[in-house]
């Protein structure tokens, strides 16, 4: 194991010690012989005196230089000592007891058996010194091994569990992983998760492929003894606090942890074993604090499953509302073209008749209804612009590409500004995303034309790698972008931005206000490398991958291709 001594290498050093020294201890264990129970006596008061549990020192009394002269007169090996060193530091870890009280310890019981050595060993007292200070190396050393384990196994166990509870993808991930996790450490045959639903019903959350999911009863007796950590017997009293009726037949004991928050019982973990098995005070601790971050996890799970079920829910809600503006737009242009539109081309045409009848008898009244059929005409005019922008019938009969290029030449025809176009000669783009974007480039197109006064625009879109990629950008004067987000009566900044965020896509918008003199310098300064000014929106939608089914995609018709198989864009001016 890197970063602490191995054991194998531990037992290689002690197998090539001097004999002698082994010696030593051998003929001390038999000089003493008749004075081990005293001295355990002796060592084990004065452990309590220390403060040390039972537990504790049961396990400090079996790595003293006493118990290596036994198991060595024993005819067993110095390795064979080792390892129960090392089984035993590693319930000293686990009970909680610092190594530097281990070491304290130790010496305590040295101080007992130089006492002891003081009327028996004579001349040879230097030389078990000797041996015991060599003996005391090799027990720090492998103490020191069994405590690295065990701190080691601690940190990877809370180490897995901070990693599930950032990569699990819901809940029900989450209660899984974290259970294989503290299975592993506390080495369980089975385990579970049960958990108390609002209503009072307890339910399987987790392990127990034949539970998982089925509700669970748990009397009220049973409850109040679930809210206290314990080790319960699968059978005999207290069996009705083990929560899986199997187990009771199937296993000895099992540990129990709840779940709490704010003292309030939430739910338990329960880890099955074989035989009876009483967990340590560092164990109980892990698991104690384990499950109070698997629920504090869970709850944020949970929270954060619903909060994606309502932001699922506000984005289907924000899909019909356009859904419904657009449809309410198509009506508004139907009823603008069958009724106002009718009726005013009608109007039109009785002026026109009666304009003709009044062209000799009389001028002022013939003067009069020129000018009011040129108003009504005007009227006309202004209807079908608003039609076209209410439900482009280009955009339904020849696609996006087509309809976008109209909207560029129209705002030629409007407006004293150069429009550059690039875009692919087709789009073939699922519906609500043609309708959106078509709804970007006409806001900011319109805004361009209210408030920019810019004498150049720049019109991009591009497709590649499932992406689409939206440029709109002018030399115009500006604007302050966060000042403009932050006005509540600014709809259209605040509304691309929402129409972006429906199809998941990101907009960002740059621009730099100016003033007149600024303007004019810029303009003198503006290159064949492009415009340095005015603002720029960029948008980015992810787009469907091929073969995604996709709510409204037309079924794209034939489409003429370049050489080579590959779509040209176009760029027109």
């Amino acid at each position: 194991m890197e970063g602490a001594p191995h054991f194998g290498a531990l037992a290689e050093t002690a197998a090539g010690l001097n004999q002698q020294m082994q010696a030593q201890l051998v003929w001390m264990a038999e000089v003493l012989s008749a004075r081990w129970s005293a001295l355990d006596r002796k060592f084990r008061r004065k452990l309590r005196e220390l403060g040390l549990s039972s537990a504790q020192a049961d396990s400090l009394v079996e790595i003293t230089p006493g118990a290596a002269g036994k198991m060595l007169a024993a005819g067993r090996t110095l390795a064979d000592f080792l390892e129960q060193v090392r089984y035993r530091g590693r319930r000293l870890a686990k009970l909680d007891l610092a190594p530097a009280q281990v070491v304290a310890a130790l010496r305590e019981f040295d101080r007992l058996l130089d006492e002891e050595g003081a009327l028996r060993f004579g001349a040879r007292e230097a030389d078990l010194r000797w041996a015991r200070n060599q003996l005391h190396f090799l027990v720090v050393l492998t103490l020191n091994d069994a405590y690295y384990q065990v701190r080691e196994a601690e940190s990877r166990t809370f180490y897995e569990l901070f990693r599930a509870q950032t990569e699990s993808r819901s809940l029900d991930a989450l209660w899984e992983r974290s259970l294989q996790i503290l299975s592993s450490y506390s080495g369980a045959a089975e385990a579970g998760i049960f958990v108390c639903r609002p209503d009072g019903t307890w339910v399987a959350a987790a392990g127990l492929p034949g539970w998982k999911g089925k509700s669970l009863e748990v009397p009220r007796t049973a409850r109040k003894r679930l809210a206290q950590p314990q080790v319960l017997m699968a059978r005999g009293r207290g069996a009705g606090g083990v929560l899986v009726p199997q187990w009771r037949e199937k296993y000895v004991s099992v540990w129990s942890v709840p779940m709490l928050e704010e003292g309030e019982l939430k739910g338990v973990l329960q880890f099955a074993f074989p035989k009876p098995y009483e967990w340590l005070p560092r164990e109980l601790a892990l698991l104690q604090d384990a499950a109070a971050r698997c629920w504090e996890a869970a709850e944020k799970a949970r929270l954060l499953e619903e909060l994606a079920e309502r932001e699922r829910q506000i984005r289907r809600l924000a899909e019909h509302m356009v859904e419904v503006e657009e449809a309410e737009r198509r009506r508004i242009s139907r009823e603008l073209h069958d009724e106002a539109g009718q009726s005013l081309l009608y109007t039109r045409l009785q002026l026109e008749m009666l304009e003709q009848q009044t062209a000799g008898a009389d001028p002022a009244l013939h003067a009069k209804l020129h000018e009011l059929r040129e108003t009504v005409e005007h009227s006309i005019l202004e209807i079908r612009r608003l039609i076209g922008a209410l439900s482009p019938a280009v955009l339904e009969q020849m696609g996006l590409a087509a309809a976008l290029r109209q909207l560029a030449a129209r705002f030629r025809q409007m407006h004293p500004a150069e429009v550059r176009v690039q875009i692919p000669r087709k789009l073939e783009l699922p519906r609500k995303v043609e309708i959106i974007v078509y709804r970007l480039v006409q806001e900011a197109l319109n805004n361009a034309a209210k408030y920019s006064r810019a004498s150049h625009v720049n019109l991009s879109v591009e497709t590649a790698d499932g992406v689409l990629r939206l440029d709109i950008e002018d030399d115009g004067v500006g604007f302050d972008v966060e000042e403009a987000l932050s006005r509540p009566e600014c709809y259209g900044l605040s509304g691309l931005r929402e129409r972006v965020a429906l199809l998941g896509g990101v907009l960002e918008v740059e621009s730099v206000k100016e003033s007149g003199a600024q303007r004019e310098a810029k303009q003198a300064a503006r290159g064949v490398a492009g415009m340095r000014h005015g603002t720029r929106i960029r948008v980015v939608l992810p787009l469907p991958s091929r073969g995604q089914e996709v709510p409204g995609r037309r079924e794209p018709g034939p489409s003429r291709k370049a050489p080579g198989g590959s779509r040209r864009a176009r760029r027109t001016r």
